[in-house]
Formats: C-alpha cells, sequence, structure tokens
C-alpha cells in the first residue's frame, strides 16, 4: 500500500514548467491596475508604479479638463447676473475636478471615498474643527496687521438683509473653491502619485501646482505665490493625519469667507464684489500685502508656520492610507 501511494505522488513542477507558470500569472487576471500598486518593491515594479502612477493622473486631468469645456459650452448661453455666473462657474470647476474622481474609483476598483472625501465624514467634525481653524488663523493675522497699524476695519459697507445674503452666497461659493481645490490637488491627485513617487514628493509637487494656479489670478504677486504654496503644503499634512479632506475644504472655506466677505481684502489677488466692510490697507506692500491681500504680506509666513507646529501637535498620528 505505501509503495502505490508514493507511486501516486505528483512530480515537483520542472523548471520550464514553474517558468511558464510565472508567466501566465503575470498576464492573467492579477495582472490589473488595482493589483500592481501591491506589488513587491523591485527596481521593475518601483518603475512600473511609478508610469503607471503618472499615466494615470493624466487621464484623471484629461477628464476634468473635458468636462469643464463640455460644461462651459453648454452654459455659454445661460443669462444670468455675474453673482450667478461666478457662481456657476466655480461649481462648474467643482463637478469637473470630483466627477473623474468617481470614473477613476470604478477602474482602480475602490471606494471613492478613499480619494479623500469619505462620505462617512461629510460635514462632520474635522469639517467644522478646519473651519473654525480658518477663520481664527486669518483673524489673528488681521488683527496682527490691525496692530501694526496696516490695516484698518473701516465703516460697514453692507446691511441688513442684503449682508446676510451675501455673507450665505460667500459661504457657498468658497465651499465650493473648497471642494474644487482640494479635491484636484490633494484628493485623487495626490492618492495616484503617492502610488508613485511617495506622500511628501507627491505633496511637494501638487503644491507647487497649487502656487501655479493662483499665478493667472490678477494682482498676484511672488510672495503670495510662495504664502500659496505653503499653505498647499499645510493642507497636505491636515490630509495626511486627519485621513481625508474634510478638515482641508472647512478651513479653505472660511479662510478665503474671511479675506473676500468679512474682512473685505483682496483673496490671492481677487477683490469680489458684496463685501461687508469698507476696509483698507496703509504701510508698505511687505507688510500690507499690496494688492495680492493678507496672502502677499510676510506676515502669513508667521501664521503658516504656527499652523504646522500646532496642528503637528495636535494631531500626531498619520491616518492617511493610499
Amino acid at each position: 500500500m505505501s509503495g502505490t501511494m508514493m507511486d501516486n505522488k505528483p512530480l515537483p513542477p520542472s523548471s520550464a514548467e514553474q517558468e511558464t507558470s510565472r508567466l501566465a500569472g503575470e498576464a492573467g487576471p492579477t495582472a490589473t491596475l488595482p493589483s500592481l500598486w501591491n506589488q513587491p518593491g523591485g527596481r521593475r515594479e518601483i518603475v512600473l508604479r511609478a508610469v503607471f502612477s503618472a499615466a494615470c493622473w493624466l487621464i484623471y486631468l484629461a477628464m476634468a479638463w473635458f468636462i469643464f469645456g463640455l460644461e462651459t459650452w453648454l452654459l455659454a448661453s445661460v443669462e444670468v447676473n455675474s453673482h450667478w455666473r461666478r457662481m456657476i462657474t466655480e461649481g462648474s470647476w467643482m463637478l469637473a475636478a470630483i466627477l473623474p474622481g468617481f470614473v477613476m474609483a470604478r477602474i482602480e476598483d475602490r471606494p471613492f471615498g478613499d480619494f479623500g472625501l469619505p462620505r462617512r465624514g461629510a460635514f462632520g467634525r474635522n469639517f467644522w474643527v478646519g473651519t473654525l481653524w480658518g477663520i481664527v488663523s486669518l483673524s489673528v493675522l488681521m488683527l496682527a496687521l490691525r496692530v501694526t497699524g496696516a490695516f484698518q476695519f473701516g465703516s460697514v459697507a453692507l446691511h441688513g438683509t442684503r449682508a446676510w445674503k451675501f455673507a450665505l452666497y460667500y459661504a457657498v461659493f468658497f465651499l465650493l473653491t473648497g471642494f474644487f481645490e482640494e479635491f484636484l490637488l490633494r484628493g485623487y491627485s495626490q492618492w495616484v502619485l503617492t502610488k508613485g513617487m511617495h506622500f511628501w514628493p507627491a505633496a511637494a509637487l501638487l503644491s507647487i501646482s497649487f502656487g501655479a494656479m493662483h499665478g493667472v489670478n490678477p494682482g498676484e504677486a511672488r510672495v503670495g505665490l510662495v504664502a500659496v504654496v505653503a499653505i498647499g503644503f499645510f493642507f497636505c499634512l491636515t490630509l495626511r493625519r486627519t485621513g481625508d479632506l474634510w478638515w482641508a475644504v472647512g478651513f479653505h472655506m472660511s479662510w478665503d469667507w474671511g479675506e473676500s466677505y468679512l474682512y473685505s481684502v483682496p483673496d490671492s489677488g481677487t477683490m469680489l464684489p458684496g463685501h461687508l466692510l469698507n476696509s483698507s490697507f496703509h504701510g508698505p506692500a511687505w507688510l500690507t500685502g499690496g494688492s495680492v491681500g493678507p496672502e502677499g504680506s510676510y506676515l502669513v509666513f508667521v501664521v503658516i508656520a504656527a499652523l504646522w507646529v500646532l496642528f503637528d501637535r495636535m494631531y500626531p498620528e498619520v491616518k492617511y492610507r493610499a
């Protein structure tokens, strides 16, 4: 009996058979894009991940650009006043950034929430804490400018119902801005480039891109662009430590709302109508920010550095997964 059992044992595969099986495995169902991210870290796999990461990012950006072009064409004949035109345009940018994320989620075979906007955290604690940090940090900057004599609050420009309407308008407008810019540069883009070059190199590249985007703003200057890159890098830290974009979206919304509406100053070189105060600046551009607004003041770098230190200590755990 033992002889029969020994005769029935399968023979070990030859080296040629092993090689054939390996090649078949590489070409088979496991050679999908999601499985590529989990390959061992050999030189070949690292290069492949980098190439596919860049390719996926370019595909995402191409879809975003196509969607916005289509939206622009569809809305070209719609006649609305300048305020609603501005809101519609910002909403179009937001959709153009987010909708391709759903397509890439299907391609990647993973939940859309993995790219930074999970449904479970929607407008939850992180969002409101980020909102509070944004308006408080901007207020500290504006009060510092006031103490130095560089900023004057001036008189109230809006009253009654009109003041509340514009307050709500700009809250919604900058919420759309927050979704658009954060998801475009720190949502899917950060996730897929992290796969190819790790988190912080991707964060550096995207923060520089964040600054370049603001370079087209009228009134923007070099100091302001450096500040935008720095705040973008800080937003990457908040993503890494909170695990999603909700904190950054809240901060982004309230900071921009505070500049454009509450304190009625230029936001990255752009002065919007319908602001609360008739405020004014006095003094050298390095202090006031000049045409850029507070983001062009040298004091903004002190605020950003303080934000980085405080956030690093209050949120020590890395929660981001890519």
